[in-house]
């Protein structure tokens, strides 16, 4: 199956005219959007999201990724600007475009008296797959949701998680190149979660685009390349996930201790250390800090490391940096001049 789904999406992505490659899964040109109470969602947004990527968009309640996914899937009229999928411009050639996405929203909004197998059947057909095509891949995407065995099932029946996995399998059934997930996991546990994120892999690897908007910070850093971040209604940063976390001036760093710890903590100068509990040490240093000059320390108090980890939190802080309304500040901390605007 996988070598089918990708050997689809390679087949229908377009080649740019100019040869250089292909074009954009998504382009988005000065997109705005004023709604009618004349609030300013979307205040020129620009984005390319490549062909293949995984890609989180982020950003704070009322930041525009609502605005921004309902342009895009044609839920939402744009005020001005320019979308394109897969370069076909959804202005124009709208039906075109619509083809080429599946969108997973966050609300679930399929009818809860209806049967998981009956609900991806008659999607597909809305779309114009025939019925006997729709029924062989609606036993594909329930198989790989692990729902097969629930397919006879009336939905309002299924756990929550089942039902988000139920919300992705109904939007694989038309084969989409771009696959957009709007808060996907919100409301299921962390099993759950680690399971849909293996779904999604699976579904990127074949070569589906993926974009994801989430506010589980650490399911981006896990998941996603490439993001962008927005605030106000305009992208505050946007680039590859590795290097814009290397931007980051501090590291963080999580000590597993032998034995117990004193009840007074040596002083590294220039860094932060706590105690999480009785065995762990909780370590914030500045990027150029030498780790060797850490250990000397702790090794002078008597504290002998067992083992080290990262902390996951390193995406958190770079949006807390971007979008802290605390001071005026450009990407990563660079002061720029205020601008007066109103939150989306």
């Amino acid at each position: 199956m996988t070598q089918n789904l990708a050997g689809t999406a390679a087949a229908a992505t377009p080649a740019a005219a100019d040869g250089a490659g292909p074009v954009p899964a998504l382009s988005v040109r000065d997109l705005r959007k004023t709604y009618d109470n004349r609030v300013e969602a979307l205040k020129g947004v620009s984005l390319d999201v490549a062909p293949g990527d995984f890609f989180a968009l982020l950003g704070p309640n009322g930041a525009g990724k609502s605005t921004l996914i309902g342009i895009v899937s044609s839920l939402v009229n744009l005020s001005a600007g320019q979308v394109r999928i897969f370069g076909t411009d959804l202005a124009t050639r709208r039906d075109d475009a619509m083809r080429l996405i599946g969108l997973v929203p966050q609300e679930l909004n399929f009818n809860m008296f209806e049967k998981p197998l009956d609900i991806l059947v008659n999607y597909a057909g809305f779309y114009g797959v025939p019925r006997s095509v729709a029924i062989e891949r609606a036993e594909e995407e329930l198989k790989r949701a692990q729902l097969w065995d629930k397919a006879g099932m009336m939905s309002r029946t299924l756990s929550g998680g089942m039902k988000r996995r139920l919300m992705i399998a109904r939007a694989m059934m038309t084969r989409p190149q771009l696959l957009i997930l709007d808060e996907p996991t919100a409301g299921v546990d962390i099993e759950i979660r680690r399971g849909m994120w293996k779904t999604l892999r699976e579904i990127n690897a074949a070569g589906t685009t993926i974009i994801l908007t989430t506010h589980y910070l650490e399911e981006a850093e896990s998941l996603c390349r490439n993001l962008a971040i927005i605030d106000h209604g305009r992208i505050v940063e946007q680039g590859p996930m590795k290097a814009l976390l290397a931007k980051l001036d501090v590291e963080g760093f999580l000590f597993d201790i032998d034995g117990v710890l004193p009840a007074t903590l040596p002083t590294i100068e220039g860094a932060t250390l706590s105690a999480t509990d009785d065995h762990t040490l909780d370590l914030e240093m500045p990027r150029e800090m030498d780790l060797n000059r850490v250990f000397a320390v702790l090794g002078q108090a008597g504290i002998r490391v067992r083992s080290m980890r990262t902390k996951s939190n390193r995406l958190e802080e770079l949006f807390v940096r971007l979008t802290s309304d605390n001071a005026d500040k450009g990407p990563l901390g660079n002061s720029v001049p205020a601008q007066p605007e109103q939150s989306a």
